[in-house]
C-alpha cells in the first residue's frame, strides 16, 4: 500500500442521484492532490440518470438516454460504485454504514443525498394493484406494463387518472396520454400548478392542456378507490366518479429522512434532515444534500439548489468554506408542449406590489410581471404560453426594469422595448442551473478566448444540464464582441445563404465549378453535401429539374443521400415509402409486408404514419425499390435534408370533434413539398381541430383547423433544444394557408444556414416572428411573387428520386455492396430474432441481451 493511499481519507456518499453525482464530480475535479477517496452507495440498480427528463424515458424506453455523463465512474480507481444495495443504519460512534445486503464500510466523512420519496395521500383503496408512482424508471416500466395488459383487455380507449396537478402530475399526465391512455388530472387546488401560476395563468394553462386531451378536475380529491373486476374505479370528493384502468400518484414528494432520524440526526420540523448553511448535520462527520436537507428548516425541490449544496461540501471536504446563498425557485419549464415558467414573488405578496398583465387566449399566452409600486424594481413574474423573455426578465429579480413593464412583456418580435442581455447586470444568473453569472460567461470569453457556445459550456459548465439558457449564451458571445463567422467551412468564406444567391445568380451547376470560382481547395465533408443541397433545390425551383445522383451530383452526397436510403449502425439501411397523411390502402399494405418478409426485413410504424423497413444491404435496395414502386410507392425522402412528414389526424371524417379535413389538407401538402431540398430536415402537422392530436405545434410547420378556416403555426421542432411552433396567421382559407406556408418554406431555404432548424432560423432573424409575419403576409421586401413561382417551379419539377434510379442504369451500377459481388450475403451482418422479427447485429459487437 503506498503512503498516499494510507493517508487518504474516505467519504461515504449514500444516494446516487443527480445531486449525489455532482458531489462526486465536483469533489473529484478539485481533489488535485487526491485527498478522498469515495464510495457510493446505491439505492437503484443504475448509476445516476436525469430525473428531471425522466418523462422522455417514454419516448424510446431506453435508460441510457438518460444516463448522466460519467455517472458509471468507469475507470477511476478512487470512486467505488455499488449498485441497488442502499444504506440502511449509521454507527455514529463506529462512523460506519451498513447497507440492505449486510455490506459494511467505515467513513471519515458521510454525505446523506437520499432524495425524496412520492407523497401518496391516505385516499382508501391506494395501496390496490393498479395505483402506481411516478418517480423512477423502475415506477415508468411499471406502469407500461399495466397500460400494455390495459391495451390488451379493452376495446375503447383506456382511461387513467393522475391524482395531482403540479408539475409532477402533469408530468405524469403526458406519459400516459404518450402512452395512448386517456388521463384525468386530479386536483386539490382550484386551479393546476398553484404553487408556480396565479388564477389567470392556470385558467389559460387548463385550456391549453385540455386541447391536447387531458381532462382537468380541480378543487376535488379523490375520495376513495375501489377494485372493480380488472379495473378501478373511484370517486371524487365533488360527485363525479370516474372508471379507470390505473391511477398513479403524483401530488408532491416527501424528504427521505429515516437514515438520519434513526441515527438521532436532527430533522426538520416538517422533515428533512436539518443542516447548517454548511450543510452539515447534528452530526459534525455528516453532511446532507439535496432534496433530502432542509437547509435551516427548509427543504428544496429542485435541482439547482441540489448542486449548490453538492459544491459546498466539496469545498469543506477540502478545507475550504462555503455557505449556503440561498436558493432561486425560479423555474421554466415546458410541459405536454406549454412553456410555464415562474420566477421571484409570482403571487405578489410583497407588500406595495403591483401586477402588470399581458394575456391573450387567442394566441395562447398569459404573462404577468410584479413590481414594486415605489420604483418599477422587479419582483417576479409568470409566463404561460410563451417563455421567450423569461431568460431576459429573471436576471432582473430586484432590479429597477430598464424599460415600461408592458414593453417588457410583449411579444417576441417587438423588441422587448428595446431591452437586450446587454441590460442584464454582471452578477444576474444566465445559469440558474449551476449558478453561472453573466459576468463569468463574460470572462470565460474574454480573457479565456471562448469564442463559442461549446467552448462556453466546456468553460464555465453553463448550458449543459436543462438547456434553456443556450440562447443566452449565443447572444453573449455578441455581445462581448465576438466575430462569428458564418462561412460554412474553410473552403469557401461564404454562408449558405450567400452560395445560395451565387448559384443562383450564376446560373453554376456544379460543384466543381462553383468552388474553382468562388473557393479553396477540392472541398470536404461539410460544404459538399450543403452545395449539393443548394444544387439540387434550384434545379427544382429555378431549372428544370435534375436528380440528385446525377453526373458529379452523386459524389457530392453524405451516405444517406448517396443511397437514397437511411444507413443503420450496424451497416444496413432502411426504406421508408412516402405514406401521404398516413393512409394506405389494403393492396399497399399487402405489398409492404410481402417485400419485408421477401427481403427479411425488421417493420416499424413510426410517429410520423410511415412504415419503416429496417436491415436492407445496399444491393438489395434497387429489388426492394422496384417492387414498391411497381405498387404504387415512392421516396418518403427519410434520408434527406428535405420534407419528411405531414403528421395528420383523422379529422372531420371520422372524428366527431373535427371541424376541418385535416387528412385531405395532409396529403396536399406533403405532395406539394416532397422532395424539397433545405437547409435541415423539415416536418410538418396537420390536426383537425384545437385538441390538436397531430401535435401540429411540435413541428416545423403546423396547421391546426378551426371553425373559420386554418391556423398555421411555425418554427416547432425537436431535437436538444425542442421549442413550440408561433401563431403566424389564422383563420385563413385553404389557399391563403399553402400561399403562406409557400413563402414560409422557400424563404426558409433560401436564407437559412446550413443545418439551421426553422426554429433558430427565426430566432436569429432580426424582429423574429413579426419580421417573418412581415415578408411573407405583408411582402415588406417585395419577394413574395418569386417565392411563389420558385415553390411552383418546385411543384412541377418533382420526380420520384427512387424511380430515377431504377430508369438509370449508371445509377443502378452503383448499388452493389463493397464486400461481395451482388447477391452474396455480407459476412459482417448477422441477424438474431427479437420480438419475432429479424433484427440484423454487426458481427464483433457484443450482444445486449432484450428485455
Amino acid at each position: 500500500m503506498t503512503l498516499a493511499a494510507q493517508t487518504m481519507r474516505t467519504l461515504v456518499v449514500a444516494g446516487h442521484g443527480m445531486v449525489g453525482h455532482r458531489l462526486v464530480e465536483v469533489l473529484r475535479a478539485t481533489d488535485t492532490e487526491g485527498s478522498w477517496r469515495v464510495v457510493v452507495l446505491a439505492e437503484e440498480p443504475r448509476p445516476a440518470y436525469d430525473r428531471v427528463a425522466l418523462t422522455s424515458y417514454v419516448d424510446g424506453w431506453d435508460a441510457r438516454a438518460l444516463s448522466l455523463s460519467g455517472s458509471d465512474y468507469a475507470g477511476d480507481e478512487r470512486v467505488g460504485l455499488r449498485l441497488g444495495d442502499p444504506v440502511r443504519r449509521i454507527d455514529r460512534a463506529a462512523r460506519t454504514v451498513t447497507t440492505a445486503g449486510g455490506f459494511r464500510q467505515a467513513y471519515d466523512a458521510l454525505v446523506l443525498a437520499t432524495g425524496s420519496r412520492p407523497f401518496v395521500p391516505p385516499v382508501p383503496g391506494h395501496d390496490l394493484p393498479g395505483c402506481f408512482v411516478y418517480r423512477t424508471i423502475e415506477d415508468l416500466d411499471a406502469i407500461r406494463a399495466a397500460v400494455e395488459r390495459a391495451m390488451t383487455t379493452r376495446r375503447g380507449r383506456a382511461a387513467a387518472m393522475v391524482v395531482g396537478g403540479g408539475l409532477l402530475g402533469l408530468e405524469a399526465a403526458k406519459a400516459l396520454r404518450d402512452l395512448g391512455l386517456s388521463p384525468h388530472v386530479v386536483e386539490m387546488a382550484p386551479r393546476l400548478m398553484p404553487i408556480q401560476v396565479d388564477e389567470g395563468g392556470g385558467s389559460l394553462l387548463r385550456k391549453l392542456v385540455t386541447e391536447l386531451d387531458l381532462t382537468v378536475h380541480t378543487g376535488t380529491s379523490a375520495e376513495r378507490i375501489e377494485a372493480d373486476g380488472d379495473r378501478l374505479s373511484t370517486k371524487l370528493t365533488n360527485g363525479t366518479e370516474l372508471d379507470l384502468d390505473l391511477v398513479v400518484f403524483s401530488a408532491g414528494v416527501r424528504p427521505r429522512d429515516e437514515l438520519a432520524r434513526d441515527a438521532g440526526l436532527a430533522v426538520g420540523e416538517r422533515g428533512g434532515i436539518l443542516v447548517d448553511l454548511s450543510c452539515r448535520t447534528s452530526d459534525p462527520d455528516i453532511f446532507a444534500v439535496g432534496e433530502c436537507a432542509a437547509v435551516e428548516g427548509r427543504c428544496y425541490g429542485l435541482v439547482a439548489p441540489g448542486y449548490t449544496m453538492a459544491e459546498i461540501v466539496s469545498a469543506q471536504l477540502l478545507g475550504a468554506e462555503g455557505v449556503f446563498p440561498g436558493a432561486d425557485m425560479s423555474a421554466k419549464l415546458k410541459l405536454m408542449g406549454v412553456d410555464v415558467a415562474s420566477f421571484g414573488d409570482a403571487h405578489a405578496t410583497t407588500e406595495g406590489a403591483l401586477e402588470v398583465v399581458l394575456a391573450d387566449a387567442v394566441s395562447g399566452y398569459y404573462k404577468k410581471l410584479v413590481v414594486s409600486s415605489r420604483d418599477k424594481t422587479l419582483l417576479g413574474g409568470i409566463l404561460v404560453g410563451d417563455a421567450g423573455s423569461y431568460n431576459l426578465l429573471r436576471p432582473l429579480v430586484g432590479r429597477r426594469l430598464p424599460a415600461d413593464p408592458a414593453a417588457m412583456l410583449a411579444p417576441e418580435g417587438n423588441g422587448n422595448g428595446g431591452v437586450g442581455i446587454q441590460a442584464l447586470p454582471d452578477e444576474a444568473q444566465i445559469c440558474s442551473c449551476n449558478a453561472v453569472s453573466k459576468g463569468a460567461i463574460c470572462g470565460a470569453i474574454v480573457t479565456q478566448g471562448c469564442d463559442s457556445v461549446a467552448a462556453i459550456k466546456t468553460c464555465t459548465k453553463a448550458g449543459t444540464t436543462c438547456g434553456s439558457c443556450v440562447p443566452m449564451l449565443s447572444k453573449m458571445l455578441d455581445l462581448c464582441g465576438v466575430e462569428r463567422s458564418k462561412a460554412v467551412c474553410e473552403h469557401f468564406a461564404h454562408s449558405r445563404q450567400e452560395l445560395f444567391e451565387i448559384v443562383k445568380a450564376t446560373r453554376i451547376t456544379t460543384f466543381g465549378e462553383l468552388i474553382a470560382k468562388h473557393g479553396t481547395g477540392s472541398g470536404c465533408a461539410i460544404c459538399k453535401p450543403a452545395a449539393a443541397s443548394i444544387l439540387a433545390t434550384i434545379d427544382t425551383t429555378e431549372r428544370n429539374g435534375g436528380h440528385i445522383l446525377d453526373g458529379e451530383q452523386a459524389t457530392l452526397q453524405d451516405t444517406n443521400d448517396h443511397f437514397l436510403a437511411n444507413m443503420q449502425k450496424n451497416g444496413t439501411y432502411s426504406v421508408v415509402p412516402r405514406l401521404p397523411g398516413g393512409e394506405i390502402t389494403p393492396d399497399k399494405l399487402i405489398v409492404l409486408g410481402a417485400v419485408a418478409r421477401e427481403f427479411g426485413l425488421y417493420t416499424k410504424i413510426t410517429g410520423g404514419q410511415r412504415i419503416d423497413l429496417f436491415g436492407a444491404t445496399v444491393d438489395q435496395l434497387p429489388h426492394i425499390w422496384k417492387r414498391l414502386v411497381d405498387a404504387g410507392f415512392e421516396s418518403g425522402h427519410a434520408y434527406g435534408k428535405a420534407l419528411r412528414t405531414v403528421k395528420s389526424c383523422v379529422g372531420s371524417t371520422w372524428c366527431r370533434y373535427g371541424v376541418q379535413d385535416s387528412v385531405g389538407m395532409a396529403i396536399e401538402l406533403e405532395l406539394r413539398y416532397r422532395g424539397l431540398r433545405s437547409p435541415h430536415k423539415i416536418k410538418g402537422g396537420v390536426s383537425g381541430c384545437a385538441r390538436e392530436c397531430a401535435e401540429a405545434r411540435a413541428k416545423d410547420f403546423g396547421v391546426i383547423a378551426t371553425e373559420r378556416g386554418w391556423n398555421l403555426y411555425v418554427g416547432g421542432n425537436g431535437g436538444t433544444l425542442p421549442r413550440h411552433a408561433r401563431l403566424l396567421v389564422s383563420d385563413v382559407d385553404s389557399g391563403s394557408l399553402i400561399r403562406y406556408l409557400d413563402r414560409f418554406l422557400m424563404f426558409y431555404v433560401r436564407t437559412a444556414d446550413r443545418l439551421q432548424r426553422t426554429a433558430s432560423w427565426i430566432e436569429d432573424m432580426d424582429g423574429g416572428l413579426d419580421h417573418l409575419r412581415e415578408v411573407i403576409v405583408d411582402d415588406k421586401l417585395g419577394v413574395c411573387d418569386e417565392l411563389d413561382a420558385a415553390m411552383a417551379r418546385h411543384v412541377e419539377n418533382y420526380v420520384d428520386e427512387w424511380r430515377g434510379v431504377l430508369e438509370d442504369p449508371e445509377k443502378l451500377a452503383r448499388f452493389t455492396s463493397f464486400v461481395n459481388a451482388p447477391g452474396t450475403p455480407d459476412p459482417t451482418i448477422s441477424f438474431r430474432v427479437e420480438r419475432e422479427q429479424k433484427v440484423p447485429v454487426l458481427l464483433g459487437m457484443p450482444e445486449v441481451e432484450s428485455r
